[in-house]
Order: C-alpha cells, then sequence, then structure tokens
C-alpha cells in the first residue's frame, strides 16, 4: 500500500518537474544581471495605473500572487514612469504616498477605477492629492508625505529597477531580481505565474 501511495505520489509531481525543465532561458525568461540574486527570493511586479492590462492583472492576477506565495517569497511592486508621460511620475508619487502611509489598498484600488471605469482624467499633483483625501486621507498628510525623503527615496528606487530590469510593457514580473518573466512565449496569466514561483528557487 505504502508503495502504491508513493508512485502515485510521484506521478502527481513528474508532470510539475516535466513543465518546470521546459522553461528556458530566453524564452520564458531573460537574465538581466549577472551578479548575485536578491538575498531573498521576491518576485516584483511592474506596472503602471494607467495600463488597463495592469488594472485587469491587479484585480485577477495579483490576488493569486499574495495568497500562494511560496514560503519565503516575498512580493513587490514598483510603479513605472513611462507611461501616461508627467503624470506618470505624479502616479509613481501616489503609488509611494500610499506606500508611506499605509493606505495601499484602497487608493491603489481607487486610483485605477478613476481611471479605467470613471473615466477621470488626472492633470496635476492637486488631482491625486483630492482623491486622496476622497478616500479617507488627510490633506496635510498627503503634502508631507510627497515631499518626504522617503517618498523620493521609494521613487528612485522603482525608477533604477524599472532601468535595471530593461522594462518596456506591462504588466511584468522579475523574480530576485534577476530574471524577467517573458510574455511572448506564455499563453495564459497561469503560465506567467508558474515560471515566475519556478524562478523563486533559482539563485
Amino acid at each position: 500500500m505504502k508503495k502504491a501511495i508513493l508512485i502515485a505520489v510521484a506521478m502527481l509531481i513528474a508532470p510539475i518537474a516535466a513543465i518546470a525543465a521546459d522553461y528556458k532561458e530566453g524564452v520564458h525568461y531573460t537574465v538581466i544581471n549577472q551578479g548575485p540574486a536578491t538575498a531573498k527570493p521576491e518576485i516584483a511586479e511592474f506596472f503602471s495605473f494607467y495600463c488597463p492590462h495592469c488594472f485587469n492583472f491587479a484585480k485577477t492576477e495579483v490576488p493569486k500572487i499574495k495568497a500562494n506565495l511560496p514560503e519565503g517569497v516575498v512580493f513587490k511592486q514598483n510603479h513605472v514612469e513611462f507611461i501616461g508621460k508627467e503624470m506618470g511620475i505624479e502616479m509613481s508619487r501616489a503609488f509611494a504616498v500610499a506606500h508611506q502611509l499605509k493606505v495601499d489598498a484602497k487608493i491603489e484600488h481607487a486610483l485605477f477605477s478613476a481611471i479605467h471605469e470613471k473615466k477621470q482624467h488626472f492633470t496635476n499633483r492637486d488631482d491625486i492629492r483630492q482623491l486622496f483625501i476622497t478616500n479617507g486621507v488627510d490633506g496635510k498628510d498627503f503634502d508631507a508625505a510627497a515631499n518626504s525623503f522617503m517618498v523620493s527615496a521609494q521613487m528612485s528606487q522603482m525608477k533604477r529597477a524599472t532601468s535595471n530590469a530593461k522594462i518596456s510593457g506591462v504588466p511584468a514580473l522579475v523574480v530576485n531580481g534577476k530574471y524577467r518573466v517573458e510574455t511572448a512565449a506564455i499563453k495564459s496569466y497561469d503560465e506567467l505565474l508558474d515560471i515566475a514561483y519556478y524562478l523563486t528557487t533559482m539563485k
């Protein structure tokens, strides 16, 4: 009986191993640097509030990533500046402000909804400030955070990470600071996540 159970488990594991073995560098992922991987395994998402695919990804896939992260793996998000012209920078600032004020989830949802569902047109930082106020953030708290060193540092970090990973389209995933998942060869978001989870085991 024990032998039968072991055989059954082996049969279940074999297809997973076969799939993982089929993930090839240069096809399913790209090595973006030859240095060491991050100290701890991580999956980093790159996105823009102006990107409709990112809006869908935030609704359907980000919750899956957070719910199914392998033990010890960290999930991070980086807003890119290259979509939305000058407002791309302000949206990165808004994301960093929300993080510093610990209202990430509420503000992320509000910004995506305002842009893609309500078709709101943001023209300056004051428009974003008003959205924060509407969602329960004191205007003075927004101003202090928006002009803080911590927000500037996070914006610089996200911009540097975007450049280092050579991100040209979003949503995108980078694993362990070393592997960029390529979307051209995949057939679904599920496969995208499978590749990302597989890459967390690589150094």
